[in-house]
């Protein structure tokens, strides 16, 4: 890749793979650093560096009724007290421009969400803080496409770019495109594939359905395509999560997938 990208100590630019994970909300306080210190302990133990990514609000719910997550003056002092007692790097997502220069007082990661990916105002914004961008491919995107998006950023003279891969739509459905990763690797910036969001089935209910099962598939097929990392929500009682229930990968089940996943990175590089 042309740029090195890099995020604390972590380099997309070593051959490592590195995992941006958590939960896909703040719930509580001692939920997110539970969360945050059972994924450190099993990313470190593999020699996986290690992302904690959460949300202080959900802007782009199905429903009205669905639960966002706290405030973000709440969810910025719970990820702070993460980032200081865990010692991770943070990942969380901004809607609006006027949010970008508060969040990236805590976060050292700025991530669009996908419907937002060629908002400009927010691409500047974000990039103006000179914090790493993570921009998710819109499910409507061409993958090609996605260098404009982060033009956007570099304008500000920002960088250090991350790109998205989390399934395009097919129908009412997702499918993913393993080439995709290929053709955004091109822009010369690190591309992440989104194992959880991909295995989403988008439905006419108030809430998002997903195939869990097919996670691991997704994920283990990203690795062999050469996708420079991995996005996974992960929940320690998917069951019962706030929000992406049907596809939070569980905390339990997290060390055996890293194990495969990494054996087949070793492979392929």
């Amino acid at each position: 890749m042309d740029n090195n990208v890099s995020v604390g100590q972590i380099n997309f630019d070593d051959g490592g793979l590195p995992l941006i994970g958590g939960p896909c909300v703040i719930e509580s306080r001692d939920h997110s650093l539970k969360m945050a210190e059972a994924i450190y302990s099993i990313t470190e133990k593999l020699d996986v560096p290690f992302i904690f990514k959460s949300s202080f609000d959900k802007a782009n719910r199905s429903s009205a009724g669905s639960f966002r997550g706290p405030d973000m003056d709440e969810g910025l002092r719970i990820l702070e007290d993460v980032k200081n007692e865990v010692d991770v790097p943070i990942l969380t997502d901004v809607h609006l421009p006027s949010q970008c220069a508060t969040v990236s007082e805590v976060a050292d990661v700025l991530q669009i969400p996908a419907f937002l990916c060629r908002q400009t105002d927010l691409l500047v914004a974000a990039g103006k803080t000179g914090k790493a961008i993570n921009i998710k491919k819109g499910q409507f995107l061409a993958p090609g496409k996605m260098a404009y998006s982060a033009e956007k950023v570099t304008i500000t003279g920002n960088n250090n770019i991350l790109l998205t891969e989390r399934g395009s739509s097919f129908g009412y459905g997702l499918i993913s495109d393993m080439t995709s990763i290929t053709v955004m690797q091109k822009t010369g910036y690190p591309v992440i594939f989104d194992a959880t969001h991909s295995a989403q089935v988008p439905g006419s209910k108030a809430t998002t359905g997903g195939q869990r099962h097919m996670i691991p598939i997704l994920a283990k097929a990203a690795v062999a395509a050469g996708c420079d990392g991995l996005f996974m929500e992960i929940h320690d009682n998917p069951a019962k999560a706030k929000s992406d229930a049907a596809t939070q990968w569980p905390l339990d089940e997290l060390k055996d997938l890293l194990k495969i996943l990494i054996n087949v990175h070793k492979a392929v590089k």
